[in-house]
């Protein structure tokens, strides 16, 4: 046989071999489209708020497919909102540490998920964590093709919030509402820390906005009442903490409001 032919045929059997080994196999391939369902079978539970359930769904899930960033994200929902249902602070803590561990793993996966970075700043949020959130938050600011880039904007702004600073929480909720006008949590963020800097005046002309475009809403107005009460129009602020306890009166804001209004009335 000829020697140029012979090493011809030997290079095609050995692509050949190489492109077997390094096809997906008929048990993997499986697993993953099984893995799919599972996991949309999950999401359906969280949509219904059912999380043990849809944590038990986005296991099977991880379990038939380990290596899929989406399944880790949703686990980390999973866990961030089975914390804010429970009032045991030890299994609070638990779940958020499950959630930041979900979520590091979908950025291990893919480190260019920015909803899940975003998310996994929102956990560092919960667990006042706000150096870490920051770090979080400002990459993804710089993802250029990120669809919603007022939110983690204005999750600076939350965060400088906390760490009582103010000039910067201001910068990015303005810069979050230079982006989305109409955004509501940088209005409601932007009012509290014009409250929190004795700036009431700015706060009130935040807030009224927000009212404007969200008259139904009755966060807005239990930070209303709290601007007005700071400018000593307590007249004004009878009114707003009335409004929250219209609008929703047998929640924790309308407890505050009733409290509000006997502080008022002493």
């Amino acid at each position: 046989m000829n020697k140029s032919v012979f090493v011809w045929k030997a290079l095609v059997l050995l692509l050949l071999v190489f492109s077997f080994s390094c096809a997906p196999s008929a048990e993997r391939l499986k697993n993953e489209e099984m893995a799919i369902t599972v996991r949309n079978l999950g999401e359906k539970y969280m949509i219904e708020k059912n999380y043990p359930k849809a944590i038990k769904e986005l296991t099977r899930a991880e379990q038939l497919n380990p290596k899929d960033p989406i399944t880790q994200h949703y686990m980390g929902l999973a866990f961030r909102s089975s914390a804010k249902t429970t009032r045991n602070p030890s299994s609070q803590n638990h779940f958020l540490a499950l959630a930041v561990k979900h979520y590091k793993k979908a950025l291990d996966l893919n480190p260019d998920y920015s909803i899940a970075r975003n998310n996994l700043g929102n956990v560092y949020m919960d667990q006042k964590k706000w150096d870490e959130a920051i770090a979080c938050y400002e990459t993804v600011t710089k993802d250029l093709v990120y669809t919603t880039p007022y939110f983690p904007l204005s999750n600076l702004g939350w965060a400088y919030y906390n760490k009582k600073d103010y000039g910067l929480a201001e910068k990015y909720y303005l810069d979050a509402l230079n982006l989305e006008p109409r955004f509501l949590l940088a209005m409601l963020g932007l009012g509290r820390t014009y409250i929190a800097s004795g700036r009431t005046s700015d706060a009130i002309g935040v807030l009224e906005k927000a009212a404007e475009a969200y008259p139904q809403t009755p966060e807005i107005y239990l930070d209303l009442a709290e601007a007005y009460k700071a400018s000593k129009d307590n007249r004004k602020a009878l009114a707003s903490y009335r409004k929250v306890i219209e609008l929703s009166p047998k929640s924790v804001l309308a407890f505050k409001a009733n409290k509000g209004i006997k502080k008022l009335n002493q």
